[in-house]
């Protein structure tokens, strides 16, 4: 089978499709033929090898995809052949077929799209678990999604609205705020025209909001978190300013200086929390994961949200996928498709 393994961090052209074989079908586990796979800027992080979670190289990357179950291994009565089916997983799914424990996989969502599909685990459940596991958001608070434009903000945008909260939402152009607004979002803020702070102080008199989802760290989280009420919570879910262009010493010292760091005498006196996930590391606890996809795609069959896709590329564009994604100019998510595969395949089962 074809598949894009990692065997150098570097550029995205550092990714490049090649013969694997199949791995062996094991006891609890299933084999999934991957019709469609979703982008994440995590798999952007790991290519340049600042992801503690990773395996040795080389390895195959990919968190997300949807597919049909063409095998399963010796005790798996949960799923069977030709279910379809959307896997998360920490690593993988870059190929033309995935094996893993049955738990990776949840039965794909009916009203989806295969790309919506493939779109669907990371973004929504990331936002699931920041907005609703650990800050614990309720009906008729407030709450500020930065990035709102992208996979993650969007899925947030449309929980915390459907949820009936007030819902503030940074973006960068003309384009991404409208995109916002035709999720229902209450404010959106142009954070290259005006500065964000000021909007949602001004906005809410004064008062701030009860959440914030960051996702970006440096001057951003320090006024976001200055954009808190009492009693307010921050969850940090990415560092997306962090400086990954330089391979320097220099270079990654003004990284670590941008990750947000908690600041415990100023959460003492303004009376605010901070807490901090990444799902790459949470997806291996597949019995959680497995509790907080079901309890996702009822809340999001319910309230019939879809996932957002901006764009979607052939399974021999990776590459030009990654250049689009970590440019910033790509909006919703990223999906892959093999409807369009261009290159030769090997069918080896």
């Amino acid at each position: 089978m074809k598949a894009y393994l990692l065997r150098r961090h570097g550029k995205p052209t550092v990714l490049q499709p090649t013969d694997v074989p199949v791995p062996d079908l094991k006891h609890e586990q299933v084999r999934v033929k991957i019709e469609c796979i979703g982008l994440n800027y995590a798999e952007i992080m790991a290519r340049k090898g600042f992801y503690g979670w990773a395996p040795q190289m080389p390895y195959t990357l990919g968190m997300e995809a949807y597919g049909s179950i063409e095998a399963v291994g010796d005790s798996v009565s949960a799923r069977a052949i030709g279910d379809k089916v959307i896997i998360g997983t920490q690593y993988g799914c870059y190929a033309e077929k995935f094996v893993g424990h049955w738990q990776a996989t949840a039965p794909a969502i009916k009203q989806f799209t295969p790309e919506e599909n493939a779109a669907f685990f990371v973004n929504f459940s990331t936002a699931w678990v920041g907005l609703f596991e650990m800050a614990k958001l309720i009906a008729g608070e407030s709450v500020l999604i930065q990035a709102a434009a992208g996979g993650v903000g969007t899925a947030a945008v449309q929980m915390a609205k459907a949820l009936g909260c007030t819902v503030y939402g940074t973006v960068s152009n003309p384009e991404k705020e409208k995109l916002i607004q035709d999720l229902g979002i209450d404010h959106a803020i142009n954070y290259l025209e005006e500065d964000f702070e000021e909007s949602v102080k001004k906005l809410t008199d004064g008062q701030g909001v009860d959440v914030v989802q960051e996702m970006v760290g440096g001057d951003v989280f320090k006024k976001s978190v200055r954009v808190l009420k009492p009693l307010g919570r921050i969850i940090v879910m990415g560092y997306a300013s962090m400086d990954l262009k330089k391979w320097n010493p220099l270079s990654w010292y003004k990284t670590w200086q941008g990750v947000p760091k908690a600041n415990l005498m100023d959460m003492s006196k303004r009376v605010y929390s901070m807490m901090a996930f990444h799902l790459g590391y949470l997806m291996k606890d597949e019995v959680i994961m497995n509790r907080v996809i079901q309890g996702l795609s009822e809340f999001v069959i319910m309230h019939n949200f879809r996932p957002v896709v901006g764009q979607t590329f052939s399974f021999d564009e990776i590459p030009k996928a990654h250049e689009l994604m970590e440019s910033r100019k790509s909006m919703g998510k990223i999906a892959v498709s093999y409807t369009h595969l261009t290159l030769p395949t090997n069918r080896e089962v």
